[in-house]
């Protein structure tokens, strides 16, 4: 009887550890994934002066880092200061999970934050600011006692973070900071994609009494400031290059487009991640052909 008993503990031991495993996946957004390792590539790809700095442990760490890791402290902080408020968003029915914190769970997304702090030891010290700034906004975005998404604007504007990866990824390999114009570019990219995808939650966060950009403005101007924040971002863009420029554009004619149309916003959210992963690509190939032109590709 011991032994059968020891056996059912284990086995239902085991059964709970996969069951946590399987829900750190779900709680890391797996389509979101590229939001911020995306970044990384392109950061990369820029700021390299040949392609023998395209793979070091240095750059294949970070993309690493920021593929999962990342993913799991950003979201595992944001969902369990939401877990309240989570109860009413039909998103966490099939797509997203609720907020589940178990043993497991919080020293999967305390380890991933230490993981954070050993990128400096990795980075040269230009990339500094940029590490901590994911760092900090990824904790104040959902955590008291700034709690940024509860800000108008501010909820917009602290997004900033998903682009800081590829600006910590582009100042370890070049050595320098970025062009500010690609900043300001890609933090303003960042507050439209935020807002846009705030659109479907403008009913469940006012019900929760959560206060967004996206439920100050409503959804029909919530389309308009973001349109404005990606023209802006293209323009910004096309200061660096006119091709960066005219690929971003195509973010403005999209959310005219989704405003225009029969489209629900509710649908049009989950095409985010193809469209993001299909520019991210041009933009990190674009990066690449500096350094080994296409014409020696097809050569």
């Amino acid at each position: 009887m011991s032994d059968a008993v020891t056996r059912t503990a284990t086995d239902a031991g085991r059964r709970s550890i996969a069951d946590d495993l399987r829900y750190l996946l779900v709680l890391s957004r797996p389509r979101f994934w590229l939001y911020l390792a995306g970044p990384v590539a392109v950061g990369v790809t820029y700021g390299i002066g040949d392609v023998s700095g395209l793979f070091t442990p240095t750059t294949v760490a970070l993309a690493a880092y920021f593929l999962v890791p990342a993913n799991v402290f950003l979201y595992g902080v944001n969902d369990a200061f939401d877990a309240d408020i989570d109860e009413l968003n039909p998103k966490k029915e099939d797509r997203e999970a609720r907020w589940r914190g178990s043993r497991l769970v919080a020293l999967a997304v305390l380890a991933s934050a230490l993981a954070g702090l050993a990128t400096f030891a990795l980075a040269p010290r230009v990339a500094w600011p940029y590490l901590a700034g994911f760092l900090l906004l990824s904790v104040g975005y959902s955590a008291p006692p700034v709690r940024f998404k509860t800000t108008p604007l501010l909820d917009s504007a602290s997004n900033g973070l998903y682009i800081l990866p590829g600006a910590a990824a582009y100042a370890t390999v070049a050595g320098a900071h970025p062009p500010l114009a690609a900043l300001a570019g890609a933090w303003l990219w960042t507050m439209g994609m935020h807002t846009f995808s705030a659109i479907p939650d403008i009913e469940p966060d006012r019900a929760a009494g959560i206060r967004t950009t996206a439920t100050l403005l409503g959804e029909g101007r919530t389309y308009a400031y973001c349109f404005a924040c990606w023209a802006v971002a293209a323009a910004a863009f096309a200061a660096v290059d006119l091709r960066l420029g005219a690929l971003l554009g195509v973010y403005p004619l999209f959310v005219a487009w989704v405003a225009a149309s029969s489209i629900s916003v509710d649908r049009a959210y989950w095409w985010f991640p193809a469209l993001n992963t299909a520019v991210g690509t041009l933009l990190a190939m674009g990066g690449l052909w500096r350094v080994y032109p296409v014409t020696e590709v097809l050569a």
